[in-house]
């Protein structure tokens, strides 16, 4: 029989526990892991010797919290060792893994270090403690093994261990659980329970003690939806996914990597304070790996794909242990009578026990009487009936009066950490600020570190809800980067001030973040601070201050935001600030109107574009009436215009774009950025309107006075050249266009990432124009890749996406895959018609684009059905004579001849010819594709001769503008009924 091995070991150390298993279990030995916990009431000498009870011999697995879980006097320890290890020293062996100096009595077990040593070297140590001879040769590297403690996670981002956890081992046990009895795809734990109770500190300590289980740990702080977007996003930058730039972006390309398993399957994201599911559960991940939730609410239970499991307080075991951890000089039964008043609330009997430990002269009942009676001292504050309230006033009211006495400084400076986010208190930022940004007394010790840091340090010894973090890069002499506080006495200590001083801490804490702004959205190399910045303007009442520097402080922000693609998030800051601007400003105030130039842009990004459109007239009527010549005006009118082109009112944004490009070229000259900038929005909606040739002659024009003004690598001369070559492709010179947007693309590519928004709309113009080309296989590989690439850095539903998805359906329709062509087309019609709804021109191009896909199928009298409705829609948006109205009127046409009414097809195929000659020209493509349709409904009605002298003719043109051997010469040639892609474009 295998020799029996039991590994003794504290609960912050099963990583260790669980890689000695596994280790002696290769070697044929059989194992159990033991946690040492032993209740109060049980001596050491007991504990230790009942260890023997088992077979076998006993391995202790000695860190720095097996000797201090009780606590136990370092005697009692002294005692049990010398009188239970010398008489069984056959059957006890100990590893060292502690950072600190064992006991010296300890020396009787024999311990051998294993803390800092390699994977090898530690088995070596191990089995030869353990005598076992010829040790059989081992492969851990299958990633079935448990990892060994001292190797890093690929990624870990967890804040330092609590090293006063006490207790919750069968919440830990219950976690475990959860995550291992599941299907192994997707688990998620929701951690439940009230404020104060211990959530966070569990989740924490369950990612230290199965650590080993994981190769990628990663927190992410869920209280503010923009701080979570941004630290999920990290993960991509730390596992060096190729992503953008944008948040979005990068976090698509994290939930895909997590989602595959690949290079990392094992994976836990914790997410810690989501009180809230709106902004985070689009966060989660799904995958192999595992999600714990910490949360105040049910929501997340009642979402489904979640186990829940409810916090309770502590056991008033864990609550004795851990205040007599806490503050030495309490007995077992004054631990136990505060632990009763404050109702075993982990956060309320941290908070208590440090007061305790600090006011050494306070008797204890004293104290205790103090928190049952409620009576915080005369500090002028209503306390709630409710016992666990008054609990926690009064006893944060004492430590606040404890301050005040002893330590003003630190009272002072914890007033202006209360306008700040609890979460990430930047105290590196409050440090260096400009002298005259904090109160005189503070500043002074600001510019002292030594008091400073003092200060700091009374704080978190004495609030006992501070977390202190320090930079990752620290020198010789780091200062402290943030610290954290509990939300619930953060609440307390903002309500609990008198209104002068919240009004003179908020002022302070604004300009602060006024402080620290960089002033440059636009410079990527400056994002981090705005992301550092943004979760603290609603605490620190930015959005109440009549401070001009502070209102320029908030755009930057959405500015920001609206730059990086956060576009909710950004909109979320407009909606804090617009209707407080709006009360204290005058209606012409210039941080008000870029506000509200800022609002709609943002509203047009996340599809809201009716709303868009009403907040744009709104500011072209105020300003109209209060700026009437102000460059403002100019501004808001671009801002409408851009709202009516998504909503497709191309002749009044027609208006608007050419009144402020002639304004423009009035006041700055033709040549401006700006002027070429309103002239590029003049030709866009041109276009829309189906009015190519104009709008290419004046694109070539802004193109070739922005190689001058703006060089050739200008992003903004890119766009133009992406407009041109796409107006080429719509007029039949295809292989112009193929040429100029290779070009283009070379360019994006050597000056922009490949995430880029502008790459991938150079992309996809590219496949476009190579299809034009008959280079199909080329188009369908591109078109593929930009479409992947779209989805993460856009998001599925994107406008820009879809138009990449509409596209990549047509050309697999015709080259491809019908069965995936099926799928995406109709994506894209159900997508555009709940973003924009069915009279939209857009939505009614997709929906014959889906009407060409049904015909494949055979499903003639549907494709007809919508064919018809396209029709109808499409006429009714822009007009019987746009190019788009034409190419549904071509498609309708042979969904008739499909279903037998060749008269019915015969007329519109001619009405179609007929207008696409007068808007188009008699040899563009269009109208020469409604001439061959013609000539084949003519053919169906017998009227051969008269058929076969217009395919001719059609033929001979085709030849002449697109060449002999074009594919669609060909399939003319071939008798292939013609038909036309509606291609959307960016809203």
């Amino acid at each position: 029989m295998a020799e029996h091995i039991t590994i003794s070991h504290a609960g912050s150390s099963r990583p260790w526990a669980a890689w000695i298993s596994h280790q002696l279990e290769q070697q044929g030995l059989s194992t159990s892991m033991l946690r040492w916990d032993p209740a109060v009431e049980t001596t050491l000498v007991e504990a230790l010797t009942g260890l023997l009870d088992g077979p076998g011999r006993v391995l202790l697995v000695l860190d720095d919290w097996y000797f201090g879980l009780g606590p136990r006097p370092a005697a009692e320890w002294a005692e049990a060792l010398r009188e239970v290890v010398p008489p069984n020293a056959d059957r006890f062996a100990a590893v060292n893994v502690a950072t600190g100096a064992l006991p010296t009595t300890a020396a009787a077990l024999g311990p051998v270090n294993l803390l800092g040593l390699d994977a090898r070297e530690a088995r070596r140590r191990l089995l030869r403690r353990l005598s076992v001879e010829q040790p059989r040769p081992t492969d851990d590297t299958d990633g079935s093994s448990p990892r060994f403690p001292n190797d890093d996670q690929a990624q870990w981002n967890v804040p330092p261990r609590n090293e006063r956890f006490t207790g919750r081992d069968s919440v830990l046990d219950e976690i475990h659980d959860v995550f291992t009895r599941g299907s192994g795809e997707g688990e998620r734990c929701v951690l439940r329970g009230i404020s104060g109770v211990g959530k966070t500190q569990i989740a924490r300590e369950y990612a230290y003690r199965f650590r080993n289980e994981y190769d990628i740990v990663w927190q992410v702080n869920s209280g503010y939806p923009g701080t979570a977007r941004e630290q999920l996003a990290e993960l991509a930058t730390r596992l060096q996914l190729p992503a953008g730039r944008e948040t979005g972006d990068r976090i698509r390309a994290v939930q895909d990597t997590l989602r595959s398993g690949r290079p990392y399957r094992n994976w836990l994201l914790v997410f810690d304070g989501a009180d809230s599911t709106e902004g985070i559960e689009g966060l989660l991940p799904d995958g192999p790996g595992h999600v714990l939730i910490t949360t105040l609410t049910r929501d997340w239970a009642a979402l489904g794909r979640t186990q829940e499991i409810e916090i309770q307080p502590f056991t008033r075991r864990e609550s004795v242990a851990f205040a007599r951890r806490r503050a030495a000089r309490l007995s077992a039964e004054q631990a136990d009578a505060l632990a009763e008043a404050v109702q075993d609330l982990p956060l309320l009997l941290n908070q208590t026990a440090a007061w305790l430990d600090i006011n050494e002269t306070m008797p204890v009942e004293t104290y205790i009487e103090r928190i049952r009676s409620g009576r915080p001292n005369q500090f002028g504050i209503s306390i709630a009936d409710d016992d666990y309230k008054k609990s926690v006033w009064t006893s944060w009211s004492l430590t606040q009066n404890m301050l005040r006495e002893k330590h003003p400084d630190a009272a002072e400076l914890l007033k202006v950490f209360g306008f700040f986010s609890p979460d990430a208190i930047p105290v590196g930022l409050i440090q260096t600020a400009r002298p005259g940004d904090l109160p005189p007394h503070l500043a002074a010790l600001a510019a002292d570190p030594i008091g400073w840091h003092t200060n700091l340090r009374r704080l978190h010894e004495a609030t006992a809800v501070m977390r202190m973090d320090y930079p990752a890069d620290t020198g010789f002499d780091p200062g402290v980067e943030s610290v954290q506080m509990h939300h619930l006495y953060h609440g307390y200590l903002r309500d609990g001030m008198p209104q002068a001083e919240r009004e003179a801490a908020s002022a302070a804490a604004c300009r602060v973040l006024v402080s620290g702004s960089p002033r440059n959205p636009n410079d990527t190399r400056l994002w981090a601070r705005y992301a550092q910045l943004i979760p603290h303007l609603e605490y620190a009442g930015a959005f109440d201050s009549t401070d001009a520097s502070v209102q320029e402080l908030v755009l930057d922000c959405i500015n920001y935001l609206r730059v990086r693609g956060e576009y909710t998030a950004g909109l979320d800051l407009c909606v804090k600030a617009w209707p407080r601007w709006q009360q204290r400003l005058a209606p012409a105030d210039r941080n008000l109107l870029m506000l509200e130039y800022l609002h709609s842009i943002l509203l047009r990004r996340v599809g809201r574009y009716r709303e868009a459109e009403a907040m744009g007239r709104g500011s072209v009527a105020q300003l109209e009436q209060h700026s009437p010549n102000s460059g403002e005006l100019v501004r808001a009118k671009t801002g409408l215009g851009g709202s009516l082109m998504a909503l497709a009112s191309y002749d009044e944004a027609k208006l608007l774009f050419q009144e402020v490009w002639e304004t423009y070229n009035r006041l700055l000259g033709d040549q401006h950025p700006r002027t070429l900038g309103a002239r590029h929005n003049y030709a866009y909606v041109l276009a829309q309107l189906g009015r190519y040739e104009e709008a290419l002659t004046i694109e070539l024009d802004v193109l070739q006075a922005m190689e001058r003004v703006l060089k050739l690598r200008h992003p903004s001369t890119l766009s133009s050249g992406i407009t041109c070559a796409t107006l080429m492709r719509w007029l039949g010179r295809y292989e112009e266009a193929t040429s100029r947007q290779e070009q283009n693309v070379r360019v994006h590519r050597q000056i922009m990432d490949r995430h880029h928004p502008q790459t991938l709309r150079a992309e996809q113009n590219l496949a476009l124009c190579l299809r034009r080309t008959g280079e199909y296989q080329s188009a369908e590989v591109l078109m593929r890749t930009v479409l992947s690439r779209s989805e993460q850095v856009h998001g599925p539903r994107h406008p820009d996406t879809l138009a990449v998805l509409a596209d990549y359906a047509n050309l697999l329709r015709q080259h491809g895959d019908t069965g995936r062509a099926r799928e995406l087309a109709e994506r894209a019609c159900d997508e555009y018609s709940s973003l924009l709804g069915d009279g939209h021109p857009f939505a009614a191009g997709v929906l014959g684009n889906l009407a060409l896909v049904r015909s494949e199928f055979g499903e003639r009298e549907e494709a007809l059905h919508m064919s018809e409705r396209a029709l109808s829609r499409m006429r009714a948006s822009v007009g019987e004579h746009h190019p788009w109205t034409l190419g549904c009127a071509l498609n309708t046409s042979a969904a008739r001849a499909l279903v037998g009414d060749e008269e019915g097809a015969a007329e519109l195929s001619a009405g179609t010819a007929q207008r696409a000659g007068d808007v188009l020209g008699e040899s563009h493509p269009l109208t020469l594709s409604a001439r061959a349709a013609h000539a084949a409904d003519l053919r169906a009605l017998r009227r051969a001769k008269e058929a076969a002298e217009k395919e001719q003719e059609v033929i001979r043109a085709l030849a002449q503008t697109l060449g002999d051997q074009h594919p669609h010469t060909l399939s003319v040639r071939r008798r292939e009924r013609p038909y036309w892609d509606f291609e959307p474009q960016p809203v």
